[in-house]
């Protein structure tokens, strides 16, 4: 491997997008031609567009494409809805598809919005009397109200703002330890911004206070913040999705009974709730659908993952995160899920696919949108499960991943077109197909 004498460069933010990409191929890949195509083949031929996406972020180069498509069929509360989707991974879109129109023809998708709190901190050390803390706090908590009254106005008259401040010891964790405990109402915003600004407020005004607070003495005025931050764990922030149908429903195959992939369902679904191993790619398989509706909204996926995972460890363990049952023949199958979505501010308002994905969604409101990536989601895991107790996850996602392995193989299109039927009716991998381009190529 070659590994190129390398000096630290200073400045580099302020170099153009072409002399950015000259010092990359300059420094690390020895002037390949190549990466520099790829590069600028990636640019938007549109100037305004081209500029628009540089500015979400530093130091772009190019533009990182992800297929952007769309689930047709869901019945969302008696609603026929068709969800946009950004992903790269092969059968997610299909999954999803397929689950939709399943569930079409049985109610559909039942959704409701539980809750839309969320909160964030203002972490401090203070290592003086805890009583004193207590009535400082008592005193002090009306006037934090007051500081925000400016950042909190705009968001006050769309019906939300700042709905409570408690003060937590958490000293038997960290000596000194406590925090001002937050929780907010962000509309259709998503919030983070917001709720930044507020606890950054809250911090200063803790610190003015504590210096005039007479109770305190010289080493307890001089409390000391840590950091203000919102929380990307949101477990009050919660939306519920459900489906059912009579077991007699829910499968129509002559290898297996619909009592039997009830069966096999139900005991899929107890493994991901008490082995994390299994529980991991469970849910994965789950965020395979959530991540694709908050990408193409352009959403926080990164935010909504971690928030996510945490959630699914709130009893101690990693668990699966969706449930399934069967009473009086019933079959019913359900999760629920924090969701902190946004339909306003950030990318959603600035991507010109966000944009497009939310007018595909009719505009939902952030609780409207809270519903659809839960759906999203209950939809990709039981077309994942279901899969996994009848057929095995292979057959269906190597016959998507078909194309990709064709085109890593430089394959044209007479050869697609023949390994295309070729592969109706043989199991695809990686090794079968580059044995059966062979074959057409000698």
């Amino acid at each position: 491997m070659y590994y190129p004498m390398i000096t630290p460069i200073s400045g580099f933010s302020k170099l153009n997008k072409e002399e950015k990409i000259d010092w990359l191929l300059k420094t690390y890949l020895q002037g390949s031609n190549i990466a520099e195509k790829v590069l600028k083949q990636y640019w938007n031929e549109n100037e305004a567009v081209q500029q628009l996406h540089e500015e979400f972020t530093e130091n772009t180069l190019s533009n990182f494409y992800l297929p952007f498509g769309i689930a047709p069929n869901f019945l969302i509360n008696g609603k026929l809805m068709a969800i946009p989707m950004a992903t790269e991974e092969s059968s997610v879109i299909a999954a999803a598809s397929k689950a939709a129109k399943f569930w079409q023809t049985r109610g559909g998708f039942k959704v409701e919005v539980l809750n839309t709190t969320k909160n964030g901190q203002v972490h401090f050390i203070y290592n003086g009397d805890r009583e004193k803390l207590n009535r400082f706090f008592k005193g002090v908590k009306p006037v934090l109200f007051d500081a925000v009254s400016g950042v909190t106005r705009n968001m006050r008259k769309r019906g939300g703002g700042v709905l409570g401040i408690e003060l937590v010891d958490k000293t038997k964790l960290i000596s000194g330890y406590f925090q001002l405990h937050c929780t907010f109402e962000t509309k259709d915003s998503m919030g983070a911004n917001f709720i930044n600004s507020c606890l950054e407020k809250f911090a200063d005004t803790l610190k003015e206070e504590a210096a005039k607070f007479q109770e305190f003495n010289v080493e307890e005025k001089r409390l000391e913040v840590i950091m203000s931050i919102l929380s990307n764990y949101v477990p009050e922030c919660l939306v519920k999705v459900e489906v059912s149908c009579p077991v007699s429903e829910l499968y129509d195959d002559t290898h297996i009974s619909h009592g039997t992939f009830a069966e096999k369902f139900l005991t899929a679904i107890k493994i991901a709730e008490v082995e994390p191993y299994r529980a991991v790619t469970h849910n994965k398989g789950l965020m395979n659908g959530v991540d694709a509706v908050v990408l193409a909204t352009g959403n926080d996926f990164r935010a909504i993952e971690a928030g996510i995972h945490a959630y699914a460890c709130k009893d101690g363990f990693y668990t699966g995160l969706t449930h399934a049952s069967v009473e009086n023949d019933i079959f019913k199958f359900w999760m629920e899920i924090p969701l902190a979505l946004g339909t306003v501010g950030g990318l959603t308002n600035l991507h010109p696919l966000a944009k497009v994905a939310l007018e595909i969604l009719q505009k939902p409101s952030a609780r409207e949108l809270m519903e659809i990536v839960a759906v999203a989601g209950l939809a990709q895991n039981f077309a994942a499960v279901k899969t996994l107790v009848t057929n095995g996850i292979q057959q269906g996602h190597m016959k998507m991943h078909l194309m990709n392995i064709l085109n890593s193989q430089n394959a044209t299109p007479r050869e697609k077109e023949e390994l295309i039927h070729y592969f109706k009716k043989h199991t695809v991998t990686h090794s079968s197909v580059s044995e059966q381009l062979e074959r057409i190529r000698n």
